[in-house]
């Protein structure tokens, strides 16, 4: 059999201010072809299906108008989705009844019974070509802190750690479905941070339980024989390929530009499984200028008349800019730039103004003194971190948003 390892679709995402719905539509219309050109017989989509728990109704139509396009370029294709982080956990299992018609299955929550873990209902059958059970799945989700038993939340409480409620839920579910699966092949859908795994800025939300965000990868017990994994938007194996992250469908930020974004294939025989990354295009191109390092407006303006038109506009390249401080005020820098930038058939992303580090000996050897909380303001703090942010002091306009804001707390 063969399988197809996909997660992190984030439909719905829009990126400053710019929806990347046409974007996500080539990317279904890509992976309904490699369904058909691979001959999958299960889809595995491992959390972040939505980009927020309130998804639009246009988000939700994307969906499943793909999944049925799915079922019908494959009509034996089983698909099974886990609830993310991201996801709005009961309206993924809303639709229950319409997906049991197309052979999908969609596990948003833990199931328990009477506060008893309901492992059956984690667990789905994949028949083979004569009709029975040929492998199975345990579809698990997000996992929130109420769905760890026994966890604790500090030093001074007795409990669980979260690595060791994490390593005894997994242990759990999967002890009591071993006697259904017998020997046959058993895949497990996770949605979270393994540690050892890279993580991405500007996309993934830090998943904190009880003030941990990663887990090592050996809480998945040996009886799994793949791990399909969501959350780190960069395609990575981890425990020598058990464990794997299949990686975003495009890049979702601008450091997720370096990946390559795709899908993994699974070729499962018996339980020996070996999988395989193909390689999906972008939809529309993603550009970070200059490739490297800063740029000033002249160098700009240049790159900019060198990028190729895209006459459909949410196809249009998306362009993240690094500027590098010059004499003009940071503000009037940003406002040549996004001049420029609107003036061809981009899509502007994000623009940084970089300020030169300071290389005065005497200036970096003099380091200002500890100072207590009490002693500090808060904007004197915002201030700090706006300049080691983005290499520049806050101007009147971002001082005067912090104030009302912290004027609304």
């Amino acid at each position: 059999m063969r399988a197809l390892h996909t997660a992190d679709w984030h439909i719905g995402q829009t990126l400053n201010g710019w929806s990347r719905e046409r974007e996500h539509e080539v990317f279904f219309a890509r992976l309904a072809d490699v369904l058909e050109e691979e001959d999958i017989d299960l889809l595995l989509v491992a959390g972040d299906v939505f980009d927020n728990t309130n998804p639009s109704g246009e988000s939700q139509r994307l969906l499943y108008r793909s999944l049925a396009e799915f079922k019908r370029r494959r009509p034996r294709l089983v698909t099974v989705i886990s609830g993310g982080n991201h996801d709005p956990a009961l309206r993924l299992e809303a639709p229950a009844d319409l997906f049991e018609s197309l052979d999908i299955h969609a596990i948003g929550t833990v199931r328990r019974q009477a506060g008893v873990l309901d492992a059956r209902e984690h667990l789905v059958a994949i028949p083979g070509p004569n009709g029975d059970p040929a492998l199975y799945v345990l579809a698990i989700p997000f996992l929130r802190a109420a769905d760890l038993t026994g966890v604790t939340f500090s030093d001074t409480e007795t409990g669980l750690s979260i690595e060791a409620a994490a390593r005894s839920f997994h242990a759990e579910i999967v002890a009591a479905v071993e006697q259904i699966v017998g020997d046959l092949p058993l895949i497990a859908t996770g949605h979270l941070h393994c540690t050892g795994g890279i993580e991405s800025e500007g996309a993934e939300r830090r998943i904190l339980i009880g003030g941990s965000h990663a887990v090592p990868p050996d809480i998945f017990p040996p009886r799994l024989d793949y791990v399909a994994l969501g959350h780190l938007h960069g395609p990575q194996n981890l425990d020598g390929g058990r464990v794997r992250y299949s990686g975003s469908c495009f890049p979702l930020s601008a450091s997720e530009i370096r990946y390559s974004h795709g899908v993994t294939i699974l070729e499962i025989d018996g339980r020996k499984i070996t999988t395989r990354h193909r390689d999906f295009s972008w939809p529309a191109p993603v550009l970070r200028l200059p490739k490297s390092g800063t740029m000033n407006l002249d160098d700009l303006e240049a790159a900019l008349l060198e990028i190729v038109v895209v006459q459909d506009v949410g196809l249009r390249p998306l362009v993240y800019v690094e500027l590098a401080a010059g004499l003009d005020a940071p503000a009037v820098i940003i406002g040549k730039a996004e001049a420029l930038l609107r003036a061809l058939p981009v899509r502007p992303a994000g623009i940084r103004i970089h300020r030169a580090p300071d290389t005065d000996p005497e200036s970096a050897a003099s380091v200002a003194p500890a100072v207590s909380l009490k002693e500090t303001q808060p904007e004197d703090l915002f201030a700090q971190a706006f300049s080691r942010k983005h290499g520049i002091a806050p101007d009147d306009r971002h001082l005067a948003g912090f104030r009302d804001i912290l004027g609304s707390l």
